[in-house]
């Protein structure tokens, strides 16, 4: 099944505190199996909303998720190593750290 889904890139505006938003759409062709397409529809329709607006949030979603992933990741790798033990000493065996000493 070939479904064909408007998808908007949105520029925010603030105008007299209410926010506009300035759509330049673009038409995208996507090839999707029966179930998914049919999960599609009801999770839009849960939310009332176009199934071409429901696939473009959780477009916007992943690619909100993915960038906050690319900056956690480049924040913990710009942090200098931290030593695990002094040197000469040695690490602790797999049994000491894993044992249930309650």
């Amino acid at each position: 099944m070939t479904v064909t889904l408007d998808v908007a890139y949105r520029i925010g505006f603030l105008i007299t505190r209410i926010p506009y938003f300035c759509a330049q759409m673009k038409i995208i062709t996507l090839t999707l199996d029966e179930g998914t397409v049919n999960w599609a529809r009801i999770h839009a329709a849960r939310r009332d909303m176009s199934l071409s607006r429901f696939v473009g949030e959780l477009l916007d979603k992943t690619m909100q998720e993915s960038r906050e992933y690319e900056m956690a990741m480049q924040r913990c790798l710009a942090k200098r190593p931290v030593e695990l033990k002094r040197s000469g000493d040695l690490y602790p065996s797999r049994e000491g750290v894993n044992s249930s000493d309650d």
